[in-house]
């Protein structure tokens, strides 16, 4: 209890450096212009410096009070002004020590000519840096907002992946992944059916679905079963559960409505066509070749995740089998340094998803970037280890943030070679 208050404490500091940073910033910045637009300036600023406290403290509380799209602007506006305000308190502090670091410099031997040179610099350079963390900050904030608009901006990511020693009848497999519904958080069901959509129009041999179809309750996923039962393959749909299908991060009146909630959920997988595979596995055939797809519950190397996937109970009584292709369902990508490239070296391909990429990035064709690569190794696309490979969708929903910021929804499209 006291380790939180210290914790509590040294949080609340560095909320009110960063408010004071901001402050300073948006002063040293406007001290050119005239006392009535500095001061209206200043006055603006404290307008949003209320509005994002007031948010921060209540955005647990709206989901009711408002339209899902009015929700989704003051979710991104609260966070944009957040973030905004780290970006802004970064560079001032930059400033501070940059200042700091010459004021040590200039006891050591420099001239009062040099310094008062200096002093001159100093100011011009932090004006400069107040001005830049400003339009950083302002950039941050419009994009978060922006972001909203992308949350159904589906992306199809295609890629061709070779399996060492697949027959011929097996080249040409067709699998579409999608991973991350969370069905919760939808506000536009035409939107979501237009997604389901552009996954028919790729003519797929296999879907395969990687956990979180909703966030916390079985009953998210009601108005949208009739869109999801749409998705139709060959060698069918499958699926898998990830951390948020468990209801752990809700308040249920008592233990069994919380079970019931999962099994609940586990026969809506079922009349929507779905196969949810819970440690086990099915072999498919296609052209006369069959191979093996398994699917564990989550199994996550992070502390904080459940750890229910029993890969062992899924994998049993396949190592008899000469397959010449095995492909694996688990929900969280830390799974595949943690256990299965070691244990289980004859997995060809494991889909995972989990991570969203974060929502919020930078993906360019020569640069790819996001917060969530500082806690997830393999956070998003293809990584490979000699002959087995890790795909990571960047998920179809959303959750928290009402957007995508750089990291669009994403419909994964594998053709096997």
């Amino acid at each position: 209890m006291f380790q939180s208050k210290w914790s509590l404490a040294f949080f609340g500091l560095i909320l009110l450096a960063m408010e004071y940073y901001s402050y300073t910033a948006i002063s040293m910045a406007t001290r050119a212009l005239q006392p009535k637009w500095r001061v209206s300036i200043l006055v603006i600023y404290i307008i949003i410096a209320i509005f994002g406290w007031i948010g921060f403290l209540l955005i647990r509380n709206i989901s009711g009070l408002y339209p899902q799209n009015i929700k989704a602007l003051i979710i991104a506006s609260v966070m944009g002004i957040f973030i905004a305000k780290v970006v802004i308190a970064s560079l001032m502090l930059l400033g501070d020590v940059f200042r700091l670091f010459s004021w040590l410099t200039s006891l050591v031997g420099a001239s009062k000519t040099v310094a008062s040179s200096s002093s001159e610099n100093t100011i011009s350079r932090s004006v400069f840096l107040s001005r830049t963390a400003l339009l950083l900050g302002g950039l941050m904030l419009g994009g978060f907002v922006w972001g909203t608009t992308n949350r159904y901006r589906y992306n199809i990511k295609k890629l061709r992946l070779a399996i060492k020693g697949l027959p011929d009848a097996l080249k040409g497999l067709k699998i579409v992944q999608i991973s991350d519904i969370h069905s919760g958080s939808f506000d536009n069901k035409e939107a979501v059916a237009h997604g389901v959509a552009q996954i028919m129009e790729q003519q797929p041999d296999l879907i395969l679905f990687t956990g979180d179809i909703v966030n916390d309750r079985a009953s998210e996923l009601e108005p949208y079963m009739d869109v999801f039962s749409r998705l139709k393959a060959p060698l069918g749909v499958f699926s898998t559960l990830g951390n948020h299908d468990y209801g752990d991060y809700v308040q249920w009146e008592n233990p069994a409505a919380k079970i019931q909630n999962l099994e609940t959920l586990k026969g809506y997988h079922k009349q929507m066509g779905w196969q949810l595979l819970m440690n086990e596995h099915v072999i498919l055939e296609k052209g006369g070749a069959s191979f093996a797809l398994l699917g564990v519950e989550n199994w996550s190397a992070k502390a904080r995740f459940p750890k229910h996937g029993q890969l062992q109970k899924a994998y049993e009584g396949l190592g008899e089998k000469a397959l010449p292709l095995k492909i694996l369902m688990s929900h969280d990508p830390s799974h595949w340094d943690a256990q299965i490239r070691d244990t289980y070296p004859d997995i060809d391909l494991t889909l995972s998803g989990h991570t969203h990429g974060m929502q919020f990035g930078i993906e360019l064709p020569w640069m790819k970037w996001s917060p969530v690569q500082y806690m997830y190794k393999q956070w998003a696309g293809l990584y490979s280890d000699g002959q087995q490979h890790l795909y990571v969708n960047r998920g179809f929903g959303f959750l928290g943030y009402q957007g995508r910021l750089g990291i669009l929804p994403e419909i994964t499209v594998i053709e096997l070679a």
